[in-house]
C-alpha cells in the first residue's frame, strides 16, 4: 500500500444519497477472526472516542483508550445541554435527511463538503435508535413517542433531548458500552494519562507517547492505527464555555508531525452564555440554545437605559431578532444571533453593569404555558443560572452574551476521517469535516456519535485490511526519539523559574485572540496579533514559572505544556483568518459586509478548505487549499428574514 500525503478528499462519486452506501460496499473488510491481531489506539473517551472504542472493541479489535480525566464520564461531552439532531421527522413537519443536509450546509455558510454533510444527516437517524436501545432517557410526549424541539437555523423540530442534560445522558450510554468492552478485555482503559506526542514510522502513524498524570511516568504505546477524538481548542481564547482541561495538545503534536490543520480560524461563537463578571473568571458558562425556543431576546430601545427589566415598558423594548429576522426570530443560527447581540451592545444598549449583555426573557412563556411546563423543559438550566448569578430567571430575565464555544477547525481529514498521515484518524470536534464556518445547534453530539458508532468502524477496517498487523514494537528508534523529545520538553518547562504564572500568559493570549480574531476581525488587528503572539511566546519560554517536579501530580506542568501549544496555534489561527478576506459564519471581517451590516462571503476566492502544513518554522506554515464544490446546495447570500 502506497502512502502519500495529499489533499485527496476521497469523496465517492454518484448521486449524493447513494455515496455512503456505495462507499461502504466498496471498502475492504477485516475477517472477524483476524481482528484480534490488530491494535487500535483511541485518544479521548467522549462521545466520539468512547463510541469508537466501544464499537471497535465489540467488533473484536484490541483497543487502547486514553483520557486525561479520572473517568470517561468526565469527558466534556457531558456539558452539552440542549439536544441532538436527527432527521426522523417525528413531528411530520417537513423534515427529511435532505433538509437536515441542506440546513447544515447553509448554516455552515457553504464552507463544508457536501458528501460529508449528507452522510452525517443520513446516519443521524440511526444514532437515535442506537441510543434508545442503550437506555438513553430522551424526553417523550404523552403517548410515549420521543419528543422533539427546534433549534437555531431550522424551521422544523428535529432535536431530541433529555431535559438540559442531553450530553450527559448520551455520554453515559457510550460509557456503558465502553465499560462492557473493558470488562470483556477487548478495550484497555488508561485514565489520567495524557498524550504528548504522535509516533510516525515510515510515514505512518504507529503509536503515541504519554505521561501518567499521577506518577509522571512517560510511556510508549504502539498500534496499527491511531484515532484522535480529543475535542476542540476553544480554550486558546482563555475564556470559553469549555472545561478548563480542554486543550489542543494531541492534535497540535500530530500537526507538527505532518498532519495538516484545517480551517483553524473557524470557531463557534455561542450567543447564550452568562456574561463575564470580571477578571477573576477562568471560564464561562453556557446556557443552552434550547432556551431560545421559549425565551425572547431584547434590549432597551434607549441607549444607556439602566433601569431594571421590570421597569422598562413593553413599548420601550427592542426585540431585535424578531424585528430583523421575522421568519426565524429568536431561532436564527448562532452566528447571526451572536453578531446582533454584539451590535446592540456596541450601540450602548447592552444590559448589566458591564453593558455586555442582552435579556433572555421567559415572562411570556411562563404566562402562556405556566411555570411547571418551563420547569419541566429547562428546570436544571434555570437552577444553574440562579446558582451562578444569584438571580431568579423565573422572576427576572436571564442576561446572556456571546462567547467562544466550539471549534469547527481541526485536523484535516478525508471522507474516511483519515488525516494526511496514513493511519491517523480524527473524529468529532478534533477534525474539521462537517460544519463549515458555523455549527448549527445540537449538531456536535450528532457528529461525535456518527463518527464513533457509524463511520470509523468501516473506514478503519478498510485501512487495516490493506496492511499487515504488528511488525513493530516500542523499541523502534522512532519511539525512542519521540520519548526523548517529550522528556526534553518536560524538563525544559520544569527548569523555567521566571516571574509570571502560566495563567497570566494564557489570559493575555486569550485577550489578543478575542479582540483581534474573535467575533469581529480586520486586517490591521490580525497583523497586530501576528506581531504580538510570537513576542508573547518568547516571553513565555523566558519568564514563565513552572513549580513542582515531573515525577508527580503536577497540574501547573500540565497547563504549561498546553498553553505552550496554544501560543503556537494562536499564531496559525490569525494567519488563517488573514488569508480569508471574507465574512463567513461567525467570523465577521469588517472589510466585508453588506450595506445593512450582514456578513458578506467571497465565494469566488474563498470557497475552499484551508489546510496548513507545519514546515518547522511557526511563522511560515505552508497553505494547501481543498476547493469546495457545491452540486446540490448552491451558495447564496444567507437570509433568515
Amino acid at each position: 500500500m502506497e502512502f502519500v500525503a495529499s489533499l485527496d478528499s476521497k469523496q465517492p462519486s454518484g448521486p449524493i444519497e447513494q455515496r455512503w452506501d456505495k462507499h461502504r460496499f466498496e471498502m475492504k473488510l477485516v475477517n472477524p477472526a483476524n481482528r484480534r491481531r490488530y491494535t487500535v489506539i483511541v485518544v479521548g473517551s467522549g462521545l466520539a472516542g468512547g463510541a469508537a472504542a466501544a464499537t471497535l472493541g465489540e467488533q473484536g479489535y484490541n483497543v487502547k483508550c486514553f483520557c486525561y480525566q479520572d473517568s470517561p464520564r468526565r469527558a466534556h461531552s457531558i456539558a452539552a445541554q440542549g439536544g441532538i439532531n436527527a432527521a426522523k421527522n417525528y413531528r411530520n413537519d417537513g423534515d427529511s435527511i435532505y433538509r437536515l443536509f441542506y440546513d447544515t450546509v447553509k448554516g455552515g455558510d457553504f464552507r463544508a463538503r457536501e458528501s460529508n454533510v449528507y452522510r452525517l444527516a443520513q446516519v443521524s437517524v440511526n444514532i437515535i435508535d442506537q441510543c434508545v436501545a442503550q437506555g438513553v432517557p430522551f424526553a417523550r410526549e404523552y403517548g410515549g413517542y420521543l419528543d422533539n424541539r427546534s433549534f437555531g437555523g431550522a424551521q422544523v423540530s428535529r432535536t431530541f433531548y433529555a431535559r438540559g442534560q442531553t450530553g450527559q445522558q448520551l455520554l453515559l450510554g457510550a460509557y456503558q458500552a465502553l465499560e462492557r468492552q473493558i470488562a470483556a478485555g477487548s478495550v484497555k482503559m488508561f485514565s489520567r494519562t495524557e498524550m504528548l506526542d504522535l509516533v510516525v514510522v515510515d510515514g505512518r502513524a504507529r503509536g503515541i507517547i504519554t505521561r501518567d498524570m499521577v506518577t509522571g511516568k512517560i510511556e510508549r504505546h504502539v498500534a496499527d492505527a491511531v484515532v484522535l477524538a480529543t475535542g476542540g481548542y476553544g480554550n486558546v481564547f482563555y475564556l470559553s464555555t469549555n472545561a478548563k482541561g480542554c486543550n489542543t495538545t494531541a492534535i497540535w503534536r500530530a500537526h507538527r508531525k505532518g498532519a495538516f490543520f484545517g480551517n483553524p480560524c473557524f470557531t463557534q461563537i455561542h450567543p447564550t452564555c452568562i456574561p463575564v463578571t470580571g477578571d477573576h473568571q477562568s471560564k464561562l458558562t453556557l446556557m443552552s440554545e434550547s432556551l431560545r425556543n421559549d425565551g425572547r431576546i431584547w434590549v432597551p430601545k434607549k441607549k444607556g437605559d439602566s433601569r431594571p427589566a421590570s421597569q422598562i415598558p413593553e413599548g420601550e423594548r427592542d426585540y431585535y431578532l424578531e424585528e430583523r429576522y421575522p421568519s426565524f426570530g429568536n431561532l436564527v443560527p448562532r452566528d447571526v444571533a451572536s453578531r446582533n447581540a454584539k451590535h446592540v451592545c456596541d450601540q450602548g444598549r447592552g444590559v448589566g453593569s458591564s453593558g455586555l449583555g442582552v435579556y433572555l426573557d421567559f415572562a411570556d412563556s411562563i404566562k402562556r404555558l405556566g411555570k411547571p411546563k418551563i420547569v419541566e423543559r429547562y428546570g436544571n438550566l434555570f437552577d444553574m443560572y440562579a446558582q451562578i448569578t444569584g438571580e431568579d430567571p423565573y422572576e427576572t430575565p436571564m442576561r446572556i452574551y456571546p462567547a467562544i464555544h466550539y471549534t469547527m477547525g481541526g485536523l484535516w481529514v478525508d471522507y474516511n476521517l483519515m488525516s494526511t498521515i496514513p493511519g491517523l484518524f480524527v473524529a468529532g470536534e478534533a477534525n474539521f469535516s462537517d460544519h463549515g464556518a458555523n455549527r448549527l445547534g445540537a449538531s456536535a453530539l450528532m457528529q461525535g456519535l456518527a463518527d464513533g458508532y457509524f463511520v470509523l468502524p468501516y473506514t478503519i477496517a478498510n485501512f487495516l485490511a490493506q496492511i499487515k498487523p504488528g511488525g513493530l514494537d516500542t523499541s523502534d528508534a522512532a519511539f525512542a526519539q519521540a520519548e526523548a523529545e517529550v522528556a526534553g520538553r518536560t524538563q525544559k518547562l520544569l527548569k523555567l523559574k521566571g516571574e509570571h504564572t502560566v495563567d497570566s500568559f494564557h489570559r493575555e493570549l486569550g485577550k489578543i485572540m478575542w479582540d483581534e480574531c474573535g467575533m469581529a476581525r480586520n486586517e490591521a488587528g490580525l497583523r497586530k496579533a501576528l506581531k504580538r503572539i510570537p513576542e508573547l511566546r518568547s516571553e513565555f519560554w523566558e519568564n514563565v514559572r513552572v513549580p513542582g517536579e515531573g515525577g508527580e501530580l503536577n497540574q501547573e506542568l500540565e497547563k504549561a505544556g498546553r498553553v505552550a501549544d496554544f501560543l503556537e496555534l494562536g499564531e496559525l489561527m490569525c494567519m488563517d483568518a488573514l488569508t480569508r478576506a471574507e465574512s463567513c459564519g461567525g467570523h465577521f471581517r469588517e472589510e466585508s459586509q453588506t450595506e445593512d451590516g450582514e456578513a458578506l462571503r467571497d465565494d469566488e476566492n474563498c470557497a475552499f478548505v484551508s489546510a496548513w502544513a507545519f514546515t518547522g518554522n511557526l511563522s511560515k506554515p505552508e497553505l494547501h487549499k481543498e476547493p469546495l464544490e457545491f452540486e446540490y446546495v448552491k451558495p447564496s447570500q444567507r437570509s433568515y428574514k
